[in-house]
């Protein structure tokens, strides 16, 4: 592992933002009595700013922690049976208005929001800071300052915008009661706060810093919103009637949500998009051939990379980004990322019980599994003579070495032929775990299976019930081969996490163009002017350099031709390409496609059954908890905490929910 010096160096210098559990809320600013006492020592000097400033960042939470966050669980990637992933709670309807479980944000964010605006009434106070310094901490501090509201946003819907007042204490509950904006207003917010801070935010940061945001992160971050405010739910038509056609806001009965479709904001999402490609300062992550590189098919361009992936090595430029072997504070994809500990910590969960220490229930759903590629870009359902695809039998003959992958003789069929990023990504029965850093040869080097009785499957379990992947598939795209987490000397590499990747950017950028029906001529804050159509050469220049990156083949014409086809191409990419990294369960609701992916029944391998009895079956898994998910259109928002409503009396509730 060439970067396991750099990496032990990092995490002893890098500072991660973690979450910090708060009971009040932004009615709740008695609870700031105190805190307002000693205003005026910490703004006195630019050291105490900088120092609430950055304790103010900690209340954001690692994002790389998929045990509190709407990520896999609370969508159609993940299962599991254990509790400790609350996405499976929220999945299962047991979210409500009185009970969050870890998922809630609405405190914490106004929080956050109001020590921002806290910082930005004082800032004038401290007679030592410099035009440089005062920039900067503006910049910090109007981003931290979105980026709460941004996850309000997401996460609840329409905001309660409190601009930059400094809520006062010990006033009647009237001075605190606030109606919240319409979705709309809420994104053009945030957007121009967005905006707001990436004048001051820097292109890069030394890294010591690697975690503190850029410029490159508020514009990633607008473009992600520009995108949702697009995109069907949020944006007229069918979807946004069928889910929001009856939310009126009290005050003044008007539309939360837009019921009038309007184009142009794909228009607005495709130039927030390729303002940031013409920017040249980000780039998709490759590592170059080796002798070892898969082959590539022949239908695959073998020209240099961006153009082809003649000269790269598909399955390590995916896969190095998330494991830690590439070293992320100089990876030219990541918008914005930071070193995350819950991120390493969860890839134990991964981990078999017996013999390598882990938990062995980060389960993958065989919808995910069947949504790769074979190698030469077919869909299983029709794959090629080359390239073929089976259910049953076995791949037979040698072990096979690439990649610094180990593909198994004994490997199912069903997993034999596909893409890199499948390789790079799911651990399925009969995979091979190097666990390197480990001395102990009896917890390395070691096959993995999950039928009934195999090492890790539900026999394997250590007596506890919920400790196998009940779907036959854990998520390995974190699992670097020296990963052990048992055995002398058994260590993991530091994981990075990336919030936003250039990929998202080059892929958003390809969908904003593809639902363009016209031409649209806008300008941007810099004052640059973009003409934006469904222009299929832009669309397939970016959507194949994610493509080739994966060692796949670029689209076609006919592919091309069709809006519809594209769009199913664009979902299905976004899919495999961001798997776990908390993307499709805002993906499959901003598509308005939440209640049919979510509809479908999870299946994966029939783990009751032995190797040779039928364990390579694709089944419904067998379980109460797969039978207890609850699809209802309410679920695409979050619940807003009952206090919180009874104390604001024009705060709207979520729609669909009890007050």
């Amino acid at each position: 592992m060439k970067n396991i010096v750099k990496y032990i160096t990092m995490t002893a210098v890098v500072a991660v933002i973690t979450l910090l559990s708060h009971s009040c809320n932004f009615l709740d600013v008695n609870d700031y009595f105190q805190e307002t006492l000693k205003y005026d020592s910490i703004f006195s000097s630019q050291r105490n700013i900088e120092r609430y400033l950055w304790t103010t960042a900690n209340q954001f939470w690692d994002e790389g922690d998929q045990r509190t966050e709407l990520g896999a669980y609370a969508c159609d990637e993940g299962f599991s049976l254990t509790n400790d992933f609350d996405g499976m709670q929220y999945a299962m309807g047991n979210v409500t208005p009185t009970n969050a479980h870890r998922l809630g944000k609405w405190g914490s964010m106004y929080i956050i929001i109001r020590r921002a605006n806290t910082i930005l009434a004082n800032l004038d106070k401290a007679g030592d800071l410099s035009t440089l310094d005062r920039g900067e901490i503006l910049g910090y501090t109007y981003f931290m300052r979105a980026y709460a509201y941004y996850h309000l946003l997401i996460q609840y819907g329409p905001l309660v915008i409190i601009g930059d007042d400094v809520l006062d204490t010990n006033e009647q509950t009237e001075y605190y009661d606030r109606s919240r904006e319409t979705f709309d207003a809420s994104v053009d917010y945030v957007c121009a706060e967005l905006e707001r801070s990436a004048q001051y935010l820097p292109l890069t940061v030394p890294m010591s810093f690697f975690g503190r945001p850029t410029k490159g992160a508020a514009l990633g971050l607008i473009a992600r919103l520009r995108l949702m405010q697009a995109s069907p739910l949020w944006n007229g038509g069918e979807a946004a009637t069928r889910t929001f056609g009856n939310w009126r806001r009290t005050v003044d009965n008007a539309h939360y949500v837009s019921q009038t479709y309007d184009e142009e904001k794909w228009a607005v999402a495709a130039m927030a998009c390729k303002r940031i490609i013409d920017m040249n300062a980000w780039q998709l992550h490759t590592v170059a051939k080796m002798p070892d590189t898969y082959k590539l098919p022949n239908n695959v361009s073998d020209l240099p990379f961006p153009d082809g992936a003649g000269d790269i090595d598909p399955l390590r430029s995916y896969s190095d980004m998330f494991t830690g072997e590439a070293l992320a504070v100089r990876n030219p994809e990541y918008l914005w990322g930071r070193m995350s500990p819950q991120c390493t910590n969860y890839s134990r969960f991964s981990f078999p019980i017996i013999n390598m220490g882990g938990w062995n229930c980060a389960g993958v759903t065989q919808k995910v599994v069947d949504s790769y590629l074979m190698a030469d870009g077919r869909t299983i359902d029709n794959s090629s003579a080359e390239y073929p695809y089976s259910t049953t039998g076995f791949k037979g003959g040698s072990n096979v070495d690439f990649s610094g992958y180990r593909l198994l003789g004994s490997a199912s069929n069903m997993y034999v032929n596909r893409e890199m990023r499948f390789y790079a990504s799911i651990g399925f029965s009969e995979c091979f775990w190097f666990c390197n850093s480990t001395s102990d040869n009896s917890k390395k080097n070691q096959t993995l299976t999950y039928y009934l009785d195999g090492n890790a499957g539900r026999q394997a379990n250590n007596n506890n019930p919920d400790n196998f992947p009940i779907t036959g598939y854990v998520i390995r795209k974190f699992v670097h081969a020296d990963d052990a987490w048992e055995g002398d000397n058994a260590k993991q590499i530091a994981k990075p996490f990336p919030i936003i990747r250039y990929a998202e950017i080059l892929l958003a950028y390809a969908e904003a163009l593809n639902n363009l029906t016209t031409s649209h001529t806008l300008s941007d804050e810099d004052g640059n002017s973009y003409t934006f159509s469904r222009n299929t050469a832009e669309i397939a220049k970016y959507f194949n350099m994610v493509r080739y990156r994966a060692g796949l083949p670029g689209l076609t014409t006919s592919e091309l031709a069709s809006p519809t086809t594209m769009q199913a191409l664009i979902e299905r990419e976004n899919m495999v390409e961001f798997l776990w990294e908390n993307r499709r369960y805002y993906d499959v609701r901003r598509w308005g496609k939440y209640e049919s992916t979510e509809n479908e029944p999870i299946m994966g391998m029939d783990v009751e059954s032995t190797r040779s009895g039928g364990y390579y079956s694709i089944v419904p898994v067998n379980h109460s908890r797969a039978r207890s998910r609850v699809v209802d259109k309410k679920l695409v928002l979050f619940p807003i905490d009952l206090d919180e409503v009874r104390k604001a009396l024009l705060l709207d509730q979520n729609p669909g929910y009890q007050y």
